[in-house]
C-alpha cells in the first residue's frame, strides 16, 4: 500500500487537470481515463486512495462500466479507499457504491476543497489501518496462543509447551507472580489431546484450609455441617480435561497426601464418602514459591514434588525479557484501546524509555494494569510516562545539577540493564549501545555490583 499515491479515474481532461493541480503538490498523482488503465495503475502503484467517476467510457452516461471498475479495484486492492463521483441525480448510485465497498462519494460539480478534505480523511484512515495490519502481522509472528514474546527465553517456553502438551503427564510451571503461569497452563490444555474437555482452575492459596478439601475433592450430603447436597469437587469436574492447581505450594500436607494418591491411582473419594470415583484428568500445577526450600523445611512432600514435576516449565520474569517489553506493551495497548474505543496510537519516546528501564516487580500483570489504567485516563493520542505512572525515574533527579543528574541516571540505567541481563556484560553492552570495555569502565566508575 503506497500512502503517497492517489489515483484519479476520470475521462474528462479538464477535470483531470483540475484534480491533478489540486493534489500534485502533496502527493504522487496517477491518472487513468478508463477501466483497463485504472486496473493497470492499481496493480503497479497500489495507491492508498482512488477517485472514481462512475461515468466511464465507452458509455459515460451509463454507470455499468464505473461499477465494474469499482468491484475490480476492491478485488485487486481491497485496502484502497475509493471515492466515487456521481452526477447530480446519482444519489442512488452513490449509496449503491457505498454498499459495495466505496469509502465515500461526491456529486458533480466537484468542489476541490471538499474533495481534498475527503481525500485527507481517507488517507488518515488508510494509514491507521496499515499500522494496525503491520502490528497484527508482527504479533502473529511473535506470539503463541495468547502469549507474546520474541525473546530467546519465551521462544524456548513456547517450544517446551508444544512438546509437553501432547504427552499426558503432569506439568509443573514455576515463575514469579504475574509472569503468566495460567496462560501457559491454558496453552498446554488447548494443545493437548484433552483440549475438548474442560479446563478447571483452582487457586490453592486463596481458599480457607477448612474448605479446600471439599473444594478439591467434593463432598457427600451430610458430610459436615452445611453439606445439604452432594457436590462434585474441582478434580472430578476436570474429568477428561485438565486440572490447574495454582499456587500448589500452599496445599496443606494432609491434602498433599490426597493429591498424591490421585496422581498415583487416578481415583478419588469425596469428603464423607466411601465410593471410589475414577477420574481421568491431566494435572498442571504452578507455583511462585521455592519448592526445594519448602521440601527442606518439611512443608512440601518430596514424593509429590517428583510426581508433579515430571515436566517443569520455568517462566522468566519480565525484567529478564527486555526485548519483549515493548512488544507486550503495544499488544496490550492495542487490546485495551480497542475495547475502550480510544484512539491511542502508541507511546511517546520518553514512555518507551521508561517502559524499558522500569524494573517490573509485578511482571506482565503489572504492565497490563498500568496500560489498562493509562488507556482510560490518557488525554493525548500517545501514552506518556505520567500516564503509565512511570515518572519517578526522571523526577527524582530534577533538583540535581546537570552533571550529577546525568551520572545518577547513567548509573541507574546500567544497574537495571545488568539486572535484566543477569549480569551478562556482553548482552548489557549490546542493549545499552556501548562497547564492553566502556561498560566495564562505567561499572567500575560507579561501583556497581553485578
Amino acid at each position: 500500500m503506497n500512502q503517497s499515491h492517489i489515483l484519479i479515474i476520470e475521462d474528462d481532461e479538464e477535470i483531470q487537470s483540475q484534480m491533478n493541480w489540486a493534489f500534485a503538490h502533496d502527493y504522487e498523482v496517477c491518472i487513468a481515463s478508463d477501466r483497463q488503465r485504472a486496473l493497470s495503475m492499481i496493480r503497479r502503484h497500489q495507491p492508498a486512495v482512488a477517485t472514481l467517476d462512475l461515468g466511464l467510457p465507452p458509455h459515460p452516461r451509463d454507470v455499468t462500466e464505473g461499477f465494474c471498475t469499482l468491484n475490480e479495484i476492491l478485488q485487486e486492492a481491497p485496502h484502497t479507499k475509493v471515492i466515487v463521483i456521481t452526477g447530480q441525480d446519482g444519489k442512488e448510485h452513490a449509496l449503491q457504491a457505498i454498499a459495495q465497498g466505496a469509502y465515500d462519494f461526491l456529486r458533480k460539480p466537484v468542489e476541490l476543497d471538499e474533495l481534498s478534505v475527503i481525500v485527507s480523511r481517507a488517507l488518515h484512515v488508510s494509514r491507521l489501518e496499515q499500522e494496525n495490519r503491520l502490528l497484527q502481522e508482527r504479533l502473529s509472528s511473535e506470539s503463541f496462543e495468547d502469549m507474546v514474546g520474541n525473546s530467546l527465553q519465551m521462544q524456548e517456553v513456547f517450544t517446551t509447551i508444544r512438546k509437553v502438551a501432547t504427552a499426558d503427564v503432569p506439568v509443573l510451571i514455576v515463575g514469579e507472580s504475574g509472569t503468566g503461569k495460567e496462560l501457559v497452563a491454558r496453552a498446554i490444555h488447548r494443545q493437548s489431546l484433552k483440549h475438548k474437555g474442560p479446563f478447571v482452575a483452582i487457586n490453592c492459596g486463596a481458599i480457607p484450609e477448612n474448605l479446600l478439601e471439599s473444594e478439591l475433592f467434593g463432598h457427600e450430603k451430610g458430610a459436615f455441617t452445611g453439606a445439604h447436597t452432594q457436590r462434585k469437587g474441582r478434580v472430578e469436574l476436570a474429568q477428561e480435561g485438565s486440572l490447574f492447581l495454582d499456587e500448589v505450594g500452599e496445599l496443606p500436607l494432609l491434602l498433599q497426601v490426597k493429591l498424591l494418591r490421585f496422581l498415583q491411582e487416578h481415583q478419588i473419594e469425596r469428603v464423607g464418602g466411601r465410593e471410589t470415583i475414577p477420574v481421568n484428568a491431566r494435572v498442571i500445577a504452578a507455583t511462585n514459591a521455592n519448592l526445594n526450600q519448602a521440601m527442606a523445611e518439611g512443608r512440601f512432600r518430596e514424593d509429590l514434588f517428583y510426581r508433579l514435576g515430571v515436566m517443569v516449565i520455568s517462566l522468566p520474569p519480565l525484567r529478564e525479557r527486555g526485548e519483549d517489553i515493548l512488544l507486550l506493551a503495544h499488544a496490550l495497548l492495542q487490546r485495551y484501546a480497542g475495547e475502550s474505543a480510544r484512539h491511542i496510537k502508541g507511546f511517546t519516546r520518553q514512555a518507551t524509555t521508561a517502559l524499558r528501564n522500569h524494573g517490573w516487580p509485578g511482571n506482565v500483570r503489572e504492565l497490563e494494569n498500568r496500560i489498562k489504567r493509562a488507556v482510560i485516563m490518557a488525554q493525548g493520542t500517545r501514552l506518556a510516562p505520567a500516564d503509565l505512572d512511570l515518572t519517578l525515574l526522571y523526577t527524582e533527579y530534577e533538583r540535581r545539577g546537570l552533571r550529577e543528574a546525568r551520572e545518577a541516571m547513567e548509573k541507574e540505567l546500567i544497574r537495571r540493564a545488568l539486572t535484566r541481563n543477569q549480569g551478562n556484560m556482553t548482552r548489557t553492552a549490546h542493549e545499552l549501545g556501548v562497547s564492553r570495555p566502556t561498560l566495564h569502565e562505567l561499572v567500575s566508575k560507579y561501583a556497581i555490583e553485578r
